[in-house]
């Protein structure tokens, strides 16, 4: 009974010194896009893609974190197309993708991808 208790207290240790240790804390910028809060669901004027072709591409978050990290979102291609696009966690950078189409970035740069042989580059405009 004496060991097993003190077996359980070391992995305690070891467990929560294990959890504390963060070698490389990620940014929450390399994470995902980033709003101002939860209070910018719906709001598509918050970030938008500046993109070489001359055309800008308003992203409107549908679900936000409370760190305000863009979860879901809309991002409109055309005049009144919208496509939904999920932010699929990565190692460095961010990545949302919806079908056909997908966007690629870190920080303010990105490539917004139309499939596997058209892409453009992008850079985010906060208003």
């Amino acid at each position: 009974m004496r060991a097993g208790f003190g077996k359980f207290i070391i992995t305690a240790i070891f467990l929560g010194f294990a959890v504390s240790v963060n070698p490389h804390p990620a940014a929450a910028a390399d994470l995902g896009l980033m709003t101002s809060g939860p209070g910018a669901v719906g709001s598509c004027s918050e970030i938008v893609f500046t993109c070489e072709n001359g055309r800008e591409y308003p992203l409107c978050p549908i679900a936000v974190t409370i760190a305000g990290e863009v979860v879901t979102a809309s991002l409109y291609t055309g005049r009144h197309s919208a496509m939904h696009v999920r932010m699929i966690p990565m190692g460095v950078g961010y990545r949302y993708a919806g079908r056909g189409i997908w966007l690629d970035g870190f920080r303010e740069n990105a490539l917004l991808n139309f499939g596997k042989h058209s892409q453009v580059a992008c850079t985010i405009q906060h208003s």
